[in-house]
């Protein structure tokens, strides 16, 4: 396509599958770049929820790439077109590339509304219907760096083999209209197309998937369908792993709807370079902090030491957190419950407690604020609660990637997975 300059350069690939490199060349002008395996920025309409520009940017290891969703953007069409400069501009970003995706990971959404011509987005007013002229009127309107393609991915749960094999079909054919407007688009020379990999739960349907879309002129590849709570972990390794192969080495591989710590590093094993970033935001909706270990810097274990603990839980607050990871069932509902990576600061345990939520931590909440302080804006609903927690899980979790590529490039990514892992293995043990 005219004004390609996406690249990608891998310096280490682990174990044959875990991708270490940098992704260049990104933005009309070339100038970005973006480290891998990494996320991009999860926006509601552009805007990190609880945090000013300002704010944000007093965070270190952001993503060069910032993620918008139609989901949010289109019903407000009109008044884009009517300002004319792009959604960039209209938001007050800056030093940002914008990738546009369809759905808002965070957000569930109502299945059964797609047809062999339209799909659904879902904005604060209700259900918008998308046919590909309209889809493509959007990314005209947004002006992304990147956007996803037109995609049926209405299929993670319980659903028919017939229905994988519509939903594969009618995503090629959304493509390729997609791909036909595109071309003979002036207003979208330079911008990048990710095609979008369906298939469900059925290896046949995402091998064919990957090696349909891996023909078409696409920059990239969004795997969809494999969110959070529509499958075993076990399983989704295996169905990323096979469609990975069908993928060529150079260009980047986008899951959509994953960001739980330990399902990161079995992606990012099974081949995948990049995630959302929305994690943060719903743990800070749930009024929890992220606590989990990611320090690599001195392997205490193999000096027969214990390595210092991040954070002192005690059982109770084990078993609270890992209620949810341990029960085994498969449910969507999953992105919204407590997971064991987190603490839940409404409860009353942490109202006498003066400790920063992470010993260590550098970022503006851990450094002024204690638990207790928390817990309190908390119990009294202070909108300093939202911002205070998004700033630290943004640190976190940002801070906890590029942990991951030293991991990779420094051959520690089991020293890695074992400090990840190491609350929910000691409750396992305690359970058993």
């Amino acid at each position: 396509m005219a004004g390609s300059r996406m690249k990608l350069e891998l310096s280490r690939v682990v174990q044959e599958r875990s991708r270490l490199g940098v992704l260049k060349g990104l933005g009309r002008t070339g100038q970005h770049s973006l480290e891998i395996p990494g996320c991009v920025l999860y926006t509601h309409f552009g805007t990190v929820p609880h945090l000013t520009q300002d704010t944000l940017h007093t965070l270190s290891n952001l993503p060069s790439v910032t993620q918008v969703t139609l989901s949010n953007i289109a019903e407000h069409q009109e008044v884009l077109e009517e300002f004319k400069d792009g959604f960039r501009k209209f938001a007050g970003l800056h030093d940002t590339l914008l990738y546009c995706s369809l759905h808002d990971p965070a957000a569930p959404f109502p299945t059964g509304y797609t047809t062999n011509k339209t799909v659904s987005v879902w904005g604060s007013g209700g259900r918008i219907e998308l046919t590909v002229a309209k889809f493509m009127a959007l990314q005209k309107t947004v002006q992304p760096d990147w956007y996803q393609s037109m995609a049926d991915g209405e299929t993670w749960q319980n659903t028919s083999r017939k229905r994988v094999r519509k939903s594969v079909d009618r995503t090629l054919a959304h493509l390729d209209e997609c791909l036909l407007v595109h071309q003979n688009s002036q207003e979208l020379k330079g911008v990048k197309v990710f095609g979008v990999v369906e298939g469900g739960d059925i290896l046949e349907e995402r091998v064919r998937s990957a090696r349909e879309t891996a023909k078409r002129p696409v920059a990239g590849f969004c795997l969809d369908g494999l969110q959070t709570g529509s499958m075993e972990q076990a399983l989704r390794t295996q169905l990323i792993t096979a469609v990975t192969k069908e993928l060529p080495e150079d260009k980047p591989r986008l899951l959509q709807g994953v960001g739980r710590p330990d399902e990161v590093l079995a992606c990012v094993e099974a081949g995948v370079d990049l995630f959302d970033s929305f994690f943060p935001f719903q743990v800070t909706e749930r009024g929890c902090a992220l606590c989990f270990s990611f320090d690599i810097s001195l392997d205490l274990e193999c000096a027969g030491r214990a390595p210092p603990a991040v954070l002192e839980l005690n059982d109770d607050e084990r078993d609270t957190a890992g209620e949810t990871q341990q029960s085994g069932d498969l449910n969507l509902d999953d992105q919204t419950q407590m997971t064991s990576f987190e603490i839940n600061l409404k409860d009353k345990r942490y109202r006498d407690d003066f400790r920063p939520l992470v010993e260590g931590c550098g970022c503006y909440c851990c450094e002024n604020h204690q638990r207790a302080y928390l817990h309190h804006l908390l119990v009294t609903n202070e909108l300093l609660a939202g911002v205070l927690l998004m700033i630290h899980n943004t640190a976190h979790y940002h801070g906890f990637f590029s942990t991951l590529r030293e991991a990779l490039s420094n051959d520690k990514l089991d020293l890695l997975k074992r400090r990840v892992l190491r609350e929910r293995g000691g409750q396992r043990e305690r359970k058993d």
